[in-house]
């Protein structure tokens, strides 16, 4: 009987029994630069410069309004039950800069707003993992906030 236990476990070690298999969906990543601005007093648009390895592109950023999940409201407590939310404006904007080829590298940023002044930032894009480490990575990108005086942070 030892013989026959040991050779099972042997077989199973063999076939590659190594864990649960990991499920990877197929979401897309843009690659770029976000710009969030909490208190946009003054601001309606941005336009941004990246900088890198001795060149630089100039990507759209269209902004938008900021929102947040309201409260929640839910109904049963069964497989059948259902929750649900809406989403509130939070006075702030939000924009996206796609920038295909950016990357995992320090990255000089300018913003203009609507007064023209350049507010510039050093940021590291870093790749994302929407599925979690065991998928892969995907991306780069940073993300950046703007101050009270319009000044860039790295978020």
């Amino acid at each position: 009987m030892r013989y026959v236990l040991g050779f099972a476990m042997l077989a199973a070690a063999a076939a590659g029994c190594t864990g649960p298999e990991v499920a990877c969906t197929a979401i897309g990543v843009p690659v770029g630069i976000s710009l969030s601005i909490p208190s946009p007093n003054g601001i309606s648009k941005a336009t941004l410069e990246a900088c890198w390895r001795g060149q630089c592109v100039t990507p759209e950023v269209g902004l938008y309004p900021e929102t947040s999940a309201g409260a929640t409201t839910c109904t049963g407590t069964g497989p059948d039950g259902s929750c649900g939310t809406s989403m509130i404006p939070t006075g702030g904007l939000h924009g996206f800069a796609a920038i295909p080829g950016l990357p995992a590298e320090p990255v000089r940023v300018t913003v203009r707003f609507d007064d023209g002044k350049p507010h510039t930032a050093e940021v590291t894009p870093s790749f994302a993992e929407p599925n979690g480490p065991a998928c892969g990575k995907a991306g780069p990108q940073a993300q950046l906030v703007a101050g009270a005086d319009h000044e860039l942070r790295v978020r």
